[in-house]
């Protein structure tokens, strides 16, 4: 089987993945399980992988996303504990008092405490700052969580410039040079992002206004019987589960969780598994308790580490190749690969495909399709798969590879955690109980256009040619 057809299989594999969860046909972890496995299939037919080989992929794949999921199980049973012990209700009276009926405040608000958030790089521990924090507001302002969403992907979007963050430091381990050197040119560009993404929450701070957010817009009125219902159910959870007395140790406890995440010294499992044990111990002393409230929070728990372990199966079966030892890997500068992975494969097709005429303004070309192609490829195979071809692509044009970097860099960051092929999108929205199809639909098109807008102002200050 030759490598082209391979990476015809492999958009195939993405398109069928794409379309089958945006008609809803089924769940995230399905698809992600079933399409890759008929690919292995196929490509187990074809010769070009063993099936010895194929299971290889797959643990290569949970190998990287095990830490992850215990991330996510934990998460989910701490940010439920703290809800259930009554910490969010204070946090989100005082939320209340400061924004009052500010439909605008809260989109603004949240688009700077994701860039607060974000200013160490991590999208999990950005997501788990934003998300429980504010989503409760948003539900009792009656806004959409996936406009939650939107504001806090495009502001960490923007963050993620910073050199410490994953793509600026590929992109630069790909160009040969220092991580803060790349960065040095990309300052201005990250200040307009910064201006954008806050012009960006006023806008969708307007929208949700019209709609009829707010605490007495016409949603609210719509809803009232419901709400009723709802305030009763949490009065009647909240005398049960609510431990008042203790609000300043579970503040403190949180704030110490989300500190050693930040600090980032131990795997981003441990600090929430500690938290864990000590919210069961300090605020639900009986084992029974203790196995009742995990219970009431194993649902969520397990449909997103499901959703993450069907993701292990994707990225194994389209990331992974064989390196010179005969080890699953990904395929890293200066790293020989004796059999190139799936979306190597992809990104050599697009090379191929790109019309000689493009060549010049390869840099913009590749700036505008760089969010489309954010969901077919993860972060390490889009800067380790395909910078490189296109920079050999653009050389044989006389173009210089520091642009096509700085345009791969800006736009794709731009588009990072709406990719299903990043486990901290995957985190994100189980947090804010969206569908990934409704979090790609409502922000594909903002997230795009925020891109090109980014690429066109780097064009305008001379760092990719017109």
């Amino acid at each position: 089987m030759s490598e082209v057809l391979v990476g015809i299989l492999g958009f195939l594999c993405i398109v069928a993945i794409v379309v089958t969860l945006f008609k809803s046909k089924t769940m995230p972890s399905m698809a992600f399980i079933i399409f890759p496995s008929i690919l292995a299939l196929i490509l187990i037919a074809g010769g070009y992988y063993s099936i010895d080989e194929v299971g290889k992929l797959i643990k290569g794949g949970f190998g990287s996303t095990g830490s992850t999921a215990a991330l996510f199980v934990f998460s989910v049973l701490f940010f439920g504990i703290m809800t259930d012990a009554g910490m969010f209700d204070v946090i989100i009276n005082k939320l209340m008092k400061f924004v009052g009926d500010n439909v605008i405040g809260v989109t603004v608000m949240t688009a700077i405490i994701a860039l607060i958030g974000h200013l160490d790089g991590g999208g999990a521990s950005t997501f788990l700052i934003v998300v429980p924090a504010m989503l409760p507001v948003y539900k009792k302002m009656h806004m959409r969580p996936t406009t939650l969403l939107r504001v806090a992907v495009l502001a960490m979007g923007v963050l993620n410039l910073m050199p410490w963050a994953g793509p600026t430091m590929r992109a630069a381990s790909v160009l040969g040079i220092e991580a803060g050197q790349l960065w040095g040119k990309l300052i201005p560009v990250q200040v307009f992002g910064i201006v954008l993404c806050l012009a960006h929450a006023v806008l969708a701070g307007v929208q949700e206004k019209k709609r009829g957010a707010g605490l007495h817009g016409k949603l609210a009125e719509a809803a009232g019987a419901v709400d009723a219902a709802e305030e009763e159910q949490h009065q009647k959870d909240e005398n049960e589960y609510a431990r008042p007395k203790l609000f300043v140790f579970n503040i403190c406890l949180t704030i110490a969780v989300i500190a050693m995440l930040v600090w980032d010294k131990f795997p981003s499992y441990f600090p929430f598994m500690l938290g864990v044990a000590a919210a069961l111990l300090v605020n639900y002393t009986p084992i029974k308790l203790q196995k009742k409230m995990i219970n009431r929070h194993a649902g969520p728990a397990l449909m997103m580490c499901s959703t993450l372990m069907g993701a292990a199966v994707l990225m194994g079966i389209l990331v992974y190749g064989f390196n010179a030892n005969g080890a699953a890997a990904i395929a890293k500068p200066g790293v020989e690969m004796a059999k190139t992975s799936v979306v190597t494969n992809m990104a050599q097709i697009i090379s191929m495909v790109m019309p000689a005429a493009l060549g010049q303004h390869l840099p913009l070309v590749i700036g505008i399709l760089s969010v489309p192609l954010a969901l077919c490829f993860d972060t390490d195979s889009y800067f380790y798969g395909m910078l490189p071809v296109m920079i050999a692509i653009g050389a044989s044009f006389g173009v210089e590879a520091y642009p096509i970097a700085i345009a791969m860099v800006v736009c794709r960051n731009c588009a990072t955690f709406i990719s299903p092929m990043v486990p901290a999108t995957l985190l994100g929205i189980g947090l804010a109980d969206v569908d990934i199809k409704d979090h790609i639909k409502c922000s594909f098109g903002y997230v795009w256009g925020f891109s090109i807008i980014c690429m066109i102002f780097a064009a305008i200050i001379g760092l990719l040619p017109f």
